[in-house]
């Protein structure tokens, strides 16, 4: 059996893991990889730092192959300075593809499916039986990310200064003030304003948790970000059905901290999957994205 690595670099940590076969020999998690969030410096040496730990723990000096799932894992110059680092780590043959990938086929091993990513941001992605690949979502914290930990984070201060307006009852500018610690709402709205910003999508557990408490504007933004995934699945399924003749349905796989974490957001995107597609499929469990990683990897090795 070949010993190979998977690799699942999100947006704020980075695991590895290297497996012989069925078993795993070791596994390791470090900072961000993503260049736009550290910077290319950090990002490489949090890259090698975790090589260097997962390599030790398993005892190998090399592997044949080596599945690197990272995201914007499309900007310029991204795939070519880890696949260089990779060289430098003795492996053989490697990839570096979007964290939306590895995802894909953790859920279903190169077969056909949808999978909706809500964590700090938002992707939706399916593949046909075909082979053909359709996407919605995805477009940024400024520009999309429909339903992600940013989003609603962002959009409950926006929902929140206007329940202010309109004098509606809301904890939600309350708790962001103890957690950005602000004195006041004028000095919350300078930080929520600032260049470069909070980062909104830490507010996301809070806001989750006032909605528990029935806060109105907590439980109105929960509300619209999950009635977004569902959106996003039924996009990417007619795109599917259009484009790739698809007539069957094909099982929907999820993952990210938004609806691996909050109750409200995923009970309400079962639920409305359901009612917009009876006969869906929808995974009971939060996928794992390294075990994509990994399976990339071994077909790569064979």
């Amino acid at each position: 059996m070949s010993v190979v690595l998977g690799i699942d670099g999100g947006g704020t940590r980075t695991r590895a893991s290297i497996v012989e076969g069925d078993r795993v020999l070791a596994f390791a998690e470090n900072g961000s990889i993503k260049r736009l969030r550290v910077g290319a410096e950090i990002a490489e040496q949090n890259l090698r730092a975790l090589l260097k730990d997962v390599y030790a723990q398993a005892g190998v000096k090399g592997v044949a192959a080596a599945s690197a799932g990272v995201a914007s894992a499309t900007m310029p110059g991204v795939p070519e300075w880890i696949q260089a680092v990779f060289t430098e780590f003795s492996v053989e043959r490697s990839e570096v593809v979007g964290d939306e990938v590895i995802a894909l086929d953790a859920a279903f091993k190169g077969g056909p499916g949808i999978l909706q990513i809500a964590g700090t941001g938002t992707n939706c992605i399916g593949r046909a039986p075909d082979g053909g690949r359709e996407a919605a979502g995805g477009w940024s914290s400024r520009l999309g990310d429909e339903g992600s930990g940013y989003w609603i984070g962002l959009h409950s201060v926006r929902r929140a200064l206007n329940a202010y307006d309109r004098e509606e009852p809301t904890r939600v500018l309350e708790v962001v003030g103890q957690i950005w610690g602000t004195n006041g709402i004028d000095e919350l709205v300078n930080l929520g304003d600032s260049t470069p910003g909070p980062d909104f999508s830490k507010l996301a557990p809070a806001i989750s948790q006032l909605a528990e408490e029935g806060d109105s504007v907590a439980l109105s933004v929960l509300d619209q970000a999950a009635k977004d995934l569902v959106g996003f699945v039924l996009l990417v399924r007619a795109k599917l059905r259009r484009k790739h003749s698809l007539a069957a349905e094909v099982p929907v796989a999820w993952i990210g901290s938004v609806l691996g974490k909050s109750r409200l957001v995923r009970e309400q995107f079962f639920a409305g999957l359901k009612a917009a597609a009876p006969e869906m499929n929808v995974l009971d469990k939060e996928v794992v994205a390294i075990e994509g990683a990994v399976w990339r990897a071994q077909s790569m090795a064979k």
